[in-house]
């Protein structure tokens, strides 16, 4: 009976563990767009943050405590991330995965900075966000500066082309990769190899650009970048189309802020097919390379339906990944040891998009970059000369 009993306080005493447990989550704060102009990124990261949440808790969590998402609406603007910014660090948030757009990362950062959060952001990539000497603050995605070179240095040879229009919107993230782009090109224009052709921007949210249209196609290029987001490169794209533009001619290339599927769902099927976008890895291309991009998938498809075509959003769920596997590293929840690791240079473990590990500074090292292509059906493909050529405009 003595030991019937002290086996009932052992269930009693683990029962009661179990409960203070529950009641001890790790929270983890969610800073996004789910209104506003970019709500589609927004909506695409939380989902992603959420499936990732719920993998780790089935696994019994983090330091055998349940992780849970606090989660703020930042609505894409720089007013909106402050506020939302401050109403997590009110909430006793340690640690954030937030947000999309630099120019609203850059303001919410210096909130986190401050109050000691530690905020890994997903889609926010000006190049000045790490050289602010910031404890706090990395980030899962690439720089401008990186896919800039990757259209200079692969996309622009691999076309062949000499004349060259780049386009942006004057948001920071637009004209970073633009002025990186033309960074990139410089040896080439002083060779006399490319020149610029068209370099300009447009206002972000009008209804009509055949101005800028016009200008685009009286410069002549073999091919043009854009570099702003999706909403404004559907609509060019759609006016582009209806001027008889044609993209085996110009060759039209998107950045990695213009998602195929929702650039088609805005523009039509007819105005995107052969359109292009510099892009880093995409969970349906990887799923067979890195088993919790594979998990991932699965688990997304099986909640929410076909996976996105969102870069950022896969980032955001890797940056639930980096938070975990560092807390589990240090052994506690403190955003001071947790970013002292990572800024080590560690991998701290295999994410969904691969190793992930930072510099001092606090960017994500060794990202990828690939082209995709809109193809006839209005689907998002890895770009592949052989099959895509007649889309474009190469011989076969």
């Amino acid at each position: 009976m003595r030991g019937w009993k002290a086996l009932c306080g052992v269930v009693t005493l683990a029962v009661f563990g179990l409960l203070a447990m529950a009641e001890e989550p790790i929270l983890i704060g969610f800073q996004g767009p789910l209104t506003g102009p970019w709500a589609v990124e927004g909506d695409w990261a939380l989902k992603s943050v959420q499936i990732v949440v719920d993998l780790i808790n089935q696994r019994g969590g983090v330091l055998g405590r349940p992780l849970k998402l606090v989660v703020e609406d930042d609505s894409g603007t720089p007013r909106g991330g402050v506020m939302a910014a401050q109403r997590l660090v009110t909430a006793g948030v340690k640690f954030v995965v937030g947000t999309y757009g630099s120019s609203i990362c850059m303001p919410s950062s210096d909130i986190y900075e401050e109050a000691g959060v530690l905020v890994i952001s997903y889609g926010c990539t000006a190049v000045n966000l790490t050289a602010r000497g910031l404890k706090y603050y990395f980030r899962t995605s690439g720089r401008d500066d990186s896919q800039a070179r990757f259209f200079a240095e692969y996309v622009v040879p691999l076309f062949g082309a000499k004349r060259i229009a780049i386009m942006h919107d004057n948001t920071t993230y637009a004209k970073g990769v633009a002025e990186e782009t033309l960074k990139y090109l410089k040896p080439a224009i002083d060779a006399g190899d490319v020149e610029i052709v068209y370099y300009d921007a447009i206002v972000p949210g009008e209804r009509d650009y055949t101005p800028a249209l016009t200008a685009l196609r009286d410069a002549d290029p073999d091919i043009w970048y854009y570099t702003g987001y999706y909403p404004e490169w559907a609509l060019l794209l759609r006016q582009g189309k209806d001027m008889g533009l044609d993209w085996k001619v110009v060759r039209a290339v998107g950045s990695n802020a213009c998602p195929i599927s929702e650039t088609v769902r805005i523009a039509g099927v007819d105005a995107v097919v052969g359109a292009m976008i510099t892009q880093e890895p995409l969970p349906a291309f990887i799923k067979d390379k890195y088993p919790k991009a594979k998990e991932f998938v699965e688990a997304y498809e099986a909640k929410y339906g076909e996976i996105h075509d969102s870069p950022w959003a896969t980032y955001a769920a890797d940056a639930v990944y980096t938070i975990a596997f560092a807390i589990e590293k240090v052994g506690k929840v403190d955003p001071k040891a947790v970013a002292d690791l990572l800024h080590s240079g560690q991998v701290i473990g295999e994410g969904i998009t691969g190793e992930l590990a930072f510099t001092p500074e606090g960017d994500r090292i060794g990202v990828p970059y690939s082209l995709l292509i809109c193809n006839e059906k209005g689907e998002t493909e890895l770009f592949n000369p052989e099959i895509h050529g007649k889309l474009v405009g190469l011989e076969e």
